[in-house]
């Protein structure tokens, strides 16, 4: 059996969904598709794939095992391209992980530049505001804001976010708009976002000078993930802070209205991490510097 051969035809059926496109995809006779399969779960004493007369399903094991096989490709490919010497133009499967806003207002409207310059590389985005599990989720980097967890990562600061405090109009029409951040804490209610770890809601902070505080205040709508956050605000459910950057186009179309200026949030530190064994992915290397210079154009580094 050519377990390399095995195992990258076990990955395409899983993407693929059926045993005759990855036999024509790999260019390879369906019938030998099947005894790759049958050989591969022979080898490891395991089902890996489960058939039907109408579906191709993974099972337990075989996710797991798919997880540690596209990594497992993905070093080989980068060991062949190095080899190669076709460092200059990067090529396979990019896995990456991404919070929601930063996805859908940053990163996939910025896509289409980095296809053009690295069109052999296949991006797989993973958007989500709950962190990932580099090793266990099969992720080669992430894109997060906030203090560094886990220190065993190679981590790049590519901007700062800043924080606005806003409303739509028509709450403002009904509750008014607040002068200091106390007001909050009284005839005011806000949307706020909670932790998808904790289940906490994170309270409205404020610093003006020496002068620091947060407001917990009567939150009527949570949510834990950031474009829904925005949507809470636009649908006029109450006051909040979001990312200045998603905000802006509601605020200059009027859509949102920023209240108390004179006070900001903490400015939230932004990094691209990956894992040490990464470095040297030529994938990786090439993304991290073009991400780098995306988010330096909406945040200072």
């Amino acid at each position: 059996m050519d377990q390399l051969l095995a195992i990258r035809t076990f990955v395409r059926i899983a993407d693929s969904g059926t045993f005759a496109r990855a036999a024509d995809a790999l260019r390879l006779p369906r019938s030998s598709t099947s005894k790759l399969i049958a050989d591969l779960e022979d080898h490891l004493g395991t089902k890996l794939i489960q058939r039907t007369t109408r579906t191709v399903s993974v099972t337990s094991e075989g996710a797991e095992y798919y997880q540690r096989a596209v990594r497992l490709l993905a070093d080989v490919d980068e060991m062949d391209a190095v080899v190669a010497n076709s460092r200059a133009q990067p090529k396979g499967r990019l896995r990456v992980d991404i919070g929601s806003s930063l996805a859908n207002f940053i990163l996939i409207p910025a896509l289409p530049v980095f296809r053009r310059l690295y069109p052999e590389i296949e991006v797989h985005l993973g958007v989500s505001d709950r962190p990932a599990d580099l090793i266990n989720d099969g992720v080669d980097c992430v894109i997060r804001g906030g203090a560094l967890a886990d220190t065993s990562l190679i981590a790049r600061r590519v901007c700062d976010l800043d924080f606005v405090t806003c409303a739509a109009p028509s709450y403002l029409a009904i509750h008014g708009v607040p002068t200091r951040p106390f007001d909050l804490e009284e005839g005011h209610v806000l949307t706020t976002y909670f932790s998808s770890l904790t289940g906490r809601p994170f309270p409205l902070s404020f610093h003006k000078g020496d002068e620091v505080m947060e407001i917990a205040g009567r939150a009527m709508t949570a949510v834990n993930e950031s474009t829904a956050h925005l949507s809470t605000l636009l649908a006029g459910l109450g006051i909040g802070q979001t990312f200045r950057h998603v905000a802006r186009p509601h605020i200059e179309e009027g859509r949102l209205v920023a209240v108390l200026e004179a006070w900001s949030q903490e400015r939230l530190p932004l990094h691209i991490m990956y894992p040490p064994n990464r470095h040297l992915n030529a994938k990786i290397r090439v993304f991290v510097d073009w991400v780098a210079s995306v988010f330096a154009k909406i945040g200072k580094a």
